[in-house]
């Protein structure tokens, strides 16, 4: 039984990590990918790094400095900018529901890395229907001028994959909020100087500033403390069900708010890759494993199968 509590945690994480999409492509409209990437991770790292310093969640790192190098670039470093940069070019509700692979590519990764479940029936039609959504959405709604974009997000989608995997099998001992804080803040290390060369020369619309305020304060920051809430409240596995949620919510505001297109195909797509993603991802009964210690103490590792991943903002 899902308390109340677990509920409003529930609803507040398919808002806060569907509603990215839309804000980033609000802010690139003044703003550099770079800039924007380097704004929300520098914000992000200031609000979190006093809770990590203060629960000591960074010192454990360090042994371990070269994977937490690894794990930054492959999901947040390189991800954000190339889905920033990609959103210049396609809406917001195709760039979210073109994230919604992801589990498909985690489960992917896991049968080629080597997990603890085969590959069978039900998995591989997964696969293969979760494909067929993608090529529905892309061959009805891409234009060959916008290849290069999809193709970012493609990389965004295997950089989202990788990530959870490698905080399962090298990082899975470390406090996540230190993992989290320390990805936030060499990233934005990383593209300071970049973006110092690309500022704005003016200040940049109210709209823009709010998008980037939320995509730094409530979308990253605050978000990530909701999430380790919500799988505090109703476990890991409940907790995954907001993975289906979060692209319909990214659809949903770029139609509404930017009235961006919508039509039978990217509906059907959609409905194509939620349900090939749901396939390829669920354990079956008899090969669920119980939770490891590091895992119910790591509430980053939301994982449908040894490192698949099971949310994405």
């Amino acid at each position: 039984m899902v308390t109340r509590r677990g509920l409003v945690l529930f609803a507040a994480m398919c808002v806060i990590w569907g509603i990215p999409y839309l804000l980033i492509k609000v802010a690139v409209e003044d703003l550099s990918p770079v800039t924007l990437v380097f704004l929300r991770t520098g914000i992000a790292a200031a609000l979190l790094l006093p809770v990590a310093v203060a629960r000591g969640h960074l010192r454990p790192l360090l042994p371990y400095w070269r994977w937490v190098v690894v794990f930054t670039a492959v999901e947040v470093t390189a991800p954000w900018l190339l889905l920033s940069d990609a959103e210049v070019r396609l809406s917001s509700s195709l760039a979210g529901l073109l994230i919604a692979t992801t589990p498909l590519i985690g489960a992917l990764m896991v049968l080629v890395v080597g997990g603890d479940d085969r590959l069978d029936a039900r998995r591989l039609a997964g696969m293969l229907i979760g494909l067929g959504g993608v090529a529905m959405v892309l061959g009805l709604n891409v234009s060959g001028g916008d290849v290069g974009a999809v193709a970012e997000v493609g990389l965004v989608a295997v950089g989202y994959a990788a990530g959870p995997l490698i905080i399962a099998r090298r990082l899975s001992d470390l406090p996540v909020v230190g993992v989290l804080t320390a990805a936030l803040l060499l990233t934005a290390l990383f593209y300071a100087p970049a973006a110092a060369m690309r500022l704005p020369p003016s200040l940049p619309s109210a709209q823009v500033i709010a998008s980037v305020a939320g995509l730094a304060v409530v979308c990253t920051a605050v978000g990530f403390l909701v999430f380790f809430a919500l799988i505090a409240e109703i476990g890991p596995v409940r907790a995954t069900v907001i993975t289906y949620v979060n692209p319909a919510v990214a659809v949903i505001l770029g139609v509404l708010v930017l009235h961006e297109p919508f039509g039978v195909s990217i509906a059907a797509g959609f409905a194509l890759i939620l349900l090939g993603s749901f396939l390829a991802t669920r354990r079956s009964v008899t090969s669920a494993p119980v939770a490891s210690a590091a895992q119910r103490r790591s509430p980053v590792l939301m994982t449908a199968d040894d490192g698949a991943p099971a949310v994405r903002r």
